[in-house]
């Protein structure tokens, strides 16, 4: 006789295990502690099998019967459902281990790990914040282009355009590494390529006619202030470095008798060693510096504390009470000083690129400072 819900509730556990019968197979197998499992019993190839389709009340009557007629289509077909069942759980188990959520934290941990701890939280931040919610849970081979744009194009409407790049950036790194490592057969993300608005050149202010960066250089010279900071402004346009590599160097990283500065790779923006080669102007600097804060660890000490750097805002606040206005020069522009000038002075190319740090080569030419060049020019 079919069982009814009514049944179902009242029945009670056994000092033994009991089966109830449906119909078609179907029982509802009782355990001794209450617990109520359906299961079906059936035959495939001669062979005797059992087939389970979960508890009572999470799985309803109701449901149990229809799970049964599925079982039932099978094995009409000649298809095991236990087998199949069992396929599709591995499936399932293989879609969620090479989901984009998991790989993508598998390529985190594996190629980021050179990058500053900073770098790391950032683009983690954009996974979970922008990417995971969105396509996190799909098999990363089943991803198209479309999905994609999906996750990116939103972000570029809303106004958040360096963001979009940014995504899209790291959602292409992650497609990359699946496709190395054999979870992916082709970087849908690359077919994105000009998808998005054009990145809008940022320039950096900066006085780029000799005969003014021989008056910044004189402006220097004669501005009166805190010392470490005076040092600051006149090595910046001799060792052609960021500003933030610059404000944090550190006395351990100098070989004055070798005439040279080896900036660590944690400092640098590209995470490799940069050997600055120091000309004389700039060991004559570096020399009276040391007398003042060469027992510390930082070159340039703030004026408030001796454990932090200058910050950049003091190099910036000292360019404008000489006079320079925001869209005349930044602290930045010195690296765009030597880049132009020198280019246009005919000095070689590959020498240029390697002083500013952006190659990042151990193999260097000393460059003429800037020094001496604007002062050719003006003579």
């Amino acid at each position: 006789m079919p069982l009814t819900d009514t049944h179902i509730r009242s029945l009670k556990p056994d000092s033994k295990p009991r089966k109830y019968f449906d119909g078609g197979g179907l029982f509802l197998y009782v355990s001794t502690s209450g617990s109520k499992l359906w299961r079906m019993a059936y035959r495939f190839d001669g062979k005797s099998k059992l087939l389970s389709f979960g508890e009572y009340p999470t799985v309803s009557l109701r449901d149990a019967r229809e799970r049964r007629e599925d079982a039932r289509r099978l094995l009409a077909k000649g298809i095991d459902p236990s087998e199949q069942k069992r396929e599709a759980k591995q499936t399932r188990i293989t879609a969620e281990r090479e989901s984009f959520q998991n790989i993508a934290r598998e390529w985190h941990e594996t190629r980021m790990a050179e990058f500053s701890e900073k770098h790391q939280g950032t683009v983690m931040y954009r996974l979970e914040t922008y990417i995971f919610p969105a396509i996190g849970k799909t098999h990363i081979a089943k991803l198209e282009t479309r999905d994609v744009m999906d996750v990116v194009k939103p972000l570029e409407q809303r106004g958040n355009h360096e963001t979009s790049r940014r995504v899209l950036q790291i959602i292409s790194q992650v497609f990359r590494y699946a496709v190395i490592t054999g979870r992916a057969k082709h970087n849908v993300a690359a077919d994105l390529r000009g998808a998005l608005r054009p990145r809008k050149t940022v320039h950096r202010a900066a006085v780029l006619e000799p005969e003014k960066v021989g008056q910044l250089l004189r402006d220097i010279d004669n501005y009166e202030g805190y010392f470490p900071l005076v040092c600051a402004l006149k090595l910046a346009p001799l060792v052609f470095t960021r500003p933030t590599e610059l404000r944090a160097a550190q006395w351990q990283e100098f070989d004055l008798e070798a005439k040279e500065w080896r900036i660590p790779a944690e400092r640098m923006k590209m995470r490799r060693q940069h050997l600055v080669p120091l000309s004389e102007q700039a060991l004559s600097i570096l020399r009276e510096l040391q007398k003042y804060s060469g027992e510390g660890k930082y070159l340039f000490p703030s004026i408030r504390t001796e454990t932090r750097p200058l910050s950049d805002m003091t190099m910036l606040n000292a360019l404008r009470r000489m006079g320079y206005q925001k869209h005349e020069m930044s602290v930045h522009g010195f690296r765009s000083i030597a880049s132009t000038l020198l280019n246009e002075l005919g000095y070689n190319r590959d020498w240029i690129e390697r002083s500013l740090p952006t190659a990042n080569r151990m193999k260097f030419v000393r460059p003429t400072t800037m020094r001496s060049i604007c002062r050719n020019a003006e003579e």
